[in-house]
């Protein structure tokens, strides 16, 4: 005879609706009574396909260092993406930026979700926190083991841009990044590496520059910029930069270009994500490009599946070529030059 929800209730000492409530993660429990129902309803052999609720609202979870969307609008076109997929499926989204020092239980509580989506960078404690809450959740633009995710192909991203600096014969190139605690940044970092071993030529360490996380991200990577520029001269200088993302890269070409370097003649700027703000740069900037609200998309699809195929889904990117890497020609072609390349298996 199968388990029923009166047999769950006499074993946890609860009523019938508060197991009910604890199975659909309805809101009004405290997190230890869902807990304790949860584990009473698998150890009794609860049908386990029913312990999955279906999900009326979802929680987008950012950090605050993301949520400045008019100096970096990448997880605004995630979000929108997230938008559009639960408005089609009749799910209710909300947006929630938190810190490290803020109870994200109790953050949580307050918007009742079914299911979290939390994308970008947060500290370990956090998404710890969010695991232990025992929700559907996906990562977008994050990566843990065990958990589903999706990502962007950051490694082959990485290597396109590369590939394309190397071909325009630019091999001191410097690398922008930011802190490796976050995914994609490392991932790109990575990428930048590795293209020197397999293009046989000699990596230089002191052309990587972190920026200052204290600092806005455009003031930061121009920091980072004037350090490069001022610590290698002549014959050592730089004559191309790869920028872990387009705000980075754009702040780069502004420093270069007020100490009168000509771009791309002087030196080669590339950066990543190709926001708006990429193709009206004077010059245009060369970037690596992804559909960066088909990120959202597959997030809510992933974690909607019962059974997915994969959990590390990688999506494609692209190279846009423009005159910040390649001259006037490029920003004259209407057809401008795209590179894509198909999301590679790898294993973080």
């Amino acid at each position: 005879m199968s388990t029923t929800i009166r047999d769950i209730a006499r074993a946890a000492n609860v009523s019938i609706g508060t197991v009910s409530r604890a199975l659909k993660n309805q809101p009004g429990l405290s997190e230890a009574t869902r807990a304790r129902v949860v584990e009473t309803a698998q150890r009794l052999g609860y049908d386990a396909a029913q312990l999955r609720p279906k999900i009326r609202r979802l929680t987008f979870l950012l950090h605050r260092q993301h949520n400045n969307f008019a100096a970096s609008p990448f997880f605004s076109h995630v979000l929108h993406g997230v938008e559009n997929a639960c408005r089609a499926r009749g799910i209710v989204p909300s947006l929630l930026t938190a810190g490290p020092t803020e109870d994200i239980g109790e953050q949580l509580r307050l918007h009742a979700p079914d299911a979290i989506a939390v994308a970008g960078f947060v500290e370990p404690e956090t998404l710890a926190a969010l695991v232990a809450m025992d929700r559907p959740l996906v990562l977008i633009d994050l990566w843990a083991p065990n958990l589903r995710s999706v990502n962007l192909d950051n490694g082959a991203g990485a290597a396109l841009a590369m590939r394309h600096l190397f071909a325009m014969n630019r091999t001191r190139v410097a690398f922008i990044g930011g802190s490796l605690a976050h995914y994609s940044i490392a991932q790109r970092a990575l990428g930048y590496r590795r293209a020197f071993f397999e293009a046989g030529l000699l990596f230089d360490p002191s052309l990587e520059a972190t920026i200052d996380a204290s600092l806005a991200p455009d003031m930061a990577a121009a920091q980072a910029m004037q350090r490069l520029l001022d610590t290698h001269t002549g014959a050592e200088r730089p004559n191309a930069v790869f920028a872990y993302n387009d705000v980075a890269a754009l702040a780069a070409m502004r420093v270069c270009l007020a100490r009168g370097l000509r771009v791309p003649d002087d030196i080669a700027i590339v950066g990543f994500d190709d926001i708006p703000a990429s193709a009206h740069a004077a010059p245009p900037l060369t970037t690596v490009a992804a559909d960066k609200e088909a990120l959202g998309v597959r997030g809510v699809e992933l974690l909607l599946d019962d059974a997915p195929g994969e959990t590390d889904v990688r999506l494609p990117v692209e190279l846009v070529v423009r005159a910040s890497s390649a001259g006037a020609a490029a920003s004259h072609d209407p057809h401008v030059a795209r590179t894509a390349v198909a999301p590679t298996e790898t294993t973080p």
